[in-house]
């Protein structure tokens, strides 16, 4: 066996997110979300479930910044719910929402935790979705001035700030797929979409610095190493495409202040622009886009394989038997973290890096002492972590880690059907019970170190 240490004053954090465990759903002035909205069609939820509950942290936040401090963690990386707080997206500011979450970032703070706040984690306020959503300039100028209010309130002791988590799902899950809120089918609006979210980006990073001095500010984007099935021309212009519009659709804006031509060339054949004009686009808004970040976060899970089908357009290829699958059909592939990692190190040079999500849907069973064996889960961990060491060892600026999640939760369309979390969640009864993923990274974080296992 051998240990693999991290650098000093490396940041271990756990994750959640406001919509997926906070449930008090009409309690406190809040406002209805696209979420709750979505929920309530039938077959719009695996299980036909909705979050209205949760898993109660609304009145249980102070036992989970318990279970929090028992693991020993250094941060908490949790979203304010926008309708919590402006329950109507713009105008009428709910005091108790915010007296919630000010109670929560002391308490936090009591026990050693940094607070890392992410401001918007998919859960619009469902007024501003009646009036058209992301799809308008008008929400990103709404979404600036939440930004400004949560900064004012809690930027005297919160320096890490979030503005969005993973553009791409808000905007293609949610309007291009119509697999999340608020369910389009609509690849034009999803384009709008995009931009709008990463130009509410901007203009939020601004009233954030203006509110909160010396806060570091970044966003969220959930990226996917791509690579094709074939050496041949085919399957590697498959991957290029994918990763066009997937990964570089998002860094690129970001980072270079430009949309890659290719992936608007893709979306121009496709039908989704006229041409290869972006008429979204606004004299002043890829500057506005292109702000400075002070880090950037990284969601992984996975890696894709790709084959082009008989347009051109990448399918993607199972690599390994089903039982190897995660419960979300995810292949377990942590050399694809790694990879990842350098790509965006040395294409990108963000000054900053936080994998700000890792982690793993399995359902194991509690035995008769009470014990929840979740070998996988801690197998899963140690692998990706080890990626995350060697990608260290090769300079990349990573500066911490957050396991997704600290509870079990509202998979969002899958409802209750997947659990990612370090603590079971029993949904009759509330209670949390620590899997042996809990204790081992428990150890990891007190050694600041991992093992390889072997």
């Amino acid at each position: 066996m051998t240990i693999r240490a991290f650098p000093k004053g490396f940041l271990w954090g756990v994750a959640t997110s406001a919509q997926q465990i906070e449930g008090g759903f009409a309690e406190g002035g809040r406002g209805e979300s696209i979420w709750d909205r979505f929920a309530a069609n039938p077959g719009r939820i695996e299980d036909g479930s909705d979050a209205r509950v949760a898993c109660d942290h609304y009145h249980r936040w102070r036992e989970d910044v318990e279970l929090m401090r028992a693991l020993g963690v250094g941060a908490y990386r949790f979203s304010i719910a926008w309708p919590r707080v402006v329950p109507e997206g713009r105008g009428v500011i709910n005091t108790i929402g915010l007296d919630f979450y000010d109670a929560l970032v002391d308490r936090l703070l009591q026990n050693g935790i940094r607070p890392f706040v992410t401001l918007y984690h998919w859960d619009l306020p469902q007024a501003l979705q009646d009036r058209g959503g992301w799809g308008l300039r008008d929400t990103a100028d709404a979404f600036a001035e939440y930004a400004a209010l949560v900064t004012t309130r809690l930027g005297d002791r919160v320096t890490s700030w979030v503005t969005h988590n993973e553009p791409w799902c808000i905007a293609t899950l949610g309007h291009e797929e119509g697999h999340q809120a608020p369910g389009h089918r609509d690849p034009a609006e999803a384009l709008r979409v995009a931009h709008h979210v990463l130009l509410s980006h901007g203009w939020a990073s601004e009233r954030i610095r203006q509110n909160v001095p010396g806060a570091e500010v970044g966003i969220v984007l959930n990226l996917v190493p791509v690579s094709p099935a074939s050496p041949g021309k085919a399957d590697n212009d498959a991957a290029r495409r994918f990763d066009g519009f997937f990964n570089r659709w998002y860094l690129d804006p970001l980072f270079h202040g430009r949309y890659p031509d290719d992936a608007v060339a893709d979306r121009a054949r496709r039908g989704h622009l006229a041409g290869r004009d972006l008429p979204f686009v606004r004299e002043g808004d890829l500057p506005a886009i292109a702000t400075p970040l002070d880090f950037l976060g990284v969601n992984y899970y996975s890696r894709l394989v790709v084959q082009a089908d008989a347009d051109g357009e990448p399918v993607a290829v199972q690599m390994v038997p089903e039982e190897e699958l995660t419960d979300m059909g995810w292949e377990v592939f942590p050399q694809g973290l790694h990879d990842l990692l350098l790509r965006v190190d040395r294409e990108y040079k963000p000054p900053r890096i936080y994998i700000t999500e890792n982690g793993a849907a399995y359902t194991d069973d509690v035995d008769t002492a009470g014990r929840i064996a979740d070998v996988r889960r801690v197998d899963y961990l140690r692998g990706h972590l080890l990626a995350a060491h060697r990608a260290l060892a090769d300079g990349v600026s990573l500066y911490g880690y957050f396991v997704w999640s600290l509870l079990d939760n509202f998979e969002w369309a899958h409802g209750y059907s997947k659990r990612f979390g370090l603590y079971a969640v029993d949904y009759a009864t509330q209670h949390r019970t620590a899997r042996d993923s809990a204790f081992w990274y428990r150890d990891v974080i007190a050694a600041n170190a991992v093992d390889d296992a072997t």
